[in-house]
């Protein structure tokens, strides 16, 4: 199949790379610790929708510049950190949960300091993530007298509910090492070393595999979540039969019979 290529443009708030098959979206907000303005979500969102029809992009990483912040959720220097425009039904950060949601390509958080607030909802709707040692996550919101509405939508069911409600009621942060015990993230860099190095190994055991069934599974999984066991059974009984047709699985199995590395074709 014959696709052109995204294109991709990347804005005073927002980098926009592609580092061979992974694409980077960083917030580059630093001296604002990386804070979310309308302007990052819309882009991440634009990106994130592009890259979904490029073959060439196997994985997006979501991160913020420099080493303190990963993102402090919105900018409350803004005069409309929560809001956009009234008469508009969709917000700019629920618009972007919804893009993440529809992903069939992998996204993943490298939270390399502070995730506050919305920056855990970026975190949480990745679908895996790696953070720095140093890191500390929190939802601060009861703090200012609002509350984390929109990031519970995709933060509710990766942490125990009681420790969740612990930490919208009282705002109090907890640490890298204690968001690994949560099963908030899945992985933490060892005390003193890069978090690249443990993203980078995660990324190598996710390229190497078929870009069809990652995509297809991908797109399995979000769609039985809010199934009902029966639903869910009858739903991925016809998947598994697609998932057969693929010329990926066709050249999975064949490599397996003949003892070799599979080459994929991602169809």
């Amino acid at each position: 199949m014959t696709q052109t290529p995204a294109v991709f443009e990347s804005s005073s708030e927002l980098s926009v790379e592609q580092r061979g098959p992974v694409l980077w979206l960083t917030i580059t907000r630093e001296e604002r610790r990386n804070a979310m303005s309308h302007g990052v979500l819309a882009g991440m969102a634009q990106a994130m929708a592009a890259a979904q029809t490029d073959r060439a992009i196997r994985a997006i990483v979501i991160t913020g510049a420099g080493s303190k912040a990963f993102c402090a959720g919105a900018d409350l220097q803004s005069a409309k950190a929560f809001t956009t425009d009234y008469s508009e039904p969709h917000g700019h950060l629920a618009q972007l949960l919804r893009v993440a949601k529809a992903s069939t390509m992998p996204l993943v958080a490298r939270v390399n300091g502070a995730c506050m607030a919305g920056g855990m909802g970026l975190m949480s709707m990745c679908d895996m993530a790696v953070a720095a040692s140093h890191a500390v996550f929190g939802l601060p919101e009861v703090k200012v007298g609002v509350f984390p509405a929109q990031v519970l939508s995709v933060l509710q069911h990766l942490i125990p509910r009681r420790k969740l409600t612990e930490m919208c009621l009282t705002g109090e942060p907890i640490t890298a090492a204690q968001a690994l015990e949560y099963n908030l993230v899945n992985y933490v860099s060892e005390e003193g070393s890069d978090v690249d190095a443990k993203l980078q190994w995660l990324l190598e055991r996710l390229l190497d595999k078929s870009p069809a069934a990652i995509r297809r599974g991908l797109y399995t999984m979000k769609k039985i979540e809010a199934m009902a066991f029966e639903e869910s059974m009858s739903f991925t009984e016809s998947q598994i039969a697609l998932f057969t047709l693929t010329e990926d699985a066709k050249e999975g199995q064949k490599a397996f019979q003949e003892k070799r590395k599979p080459v994929w074709a991602g169809q």
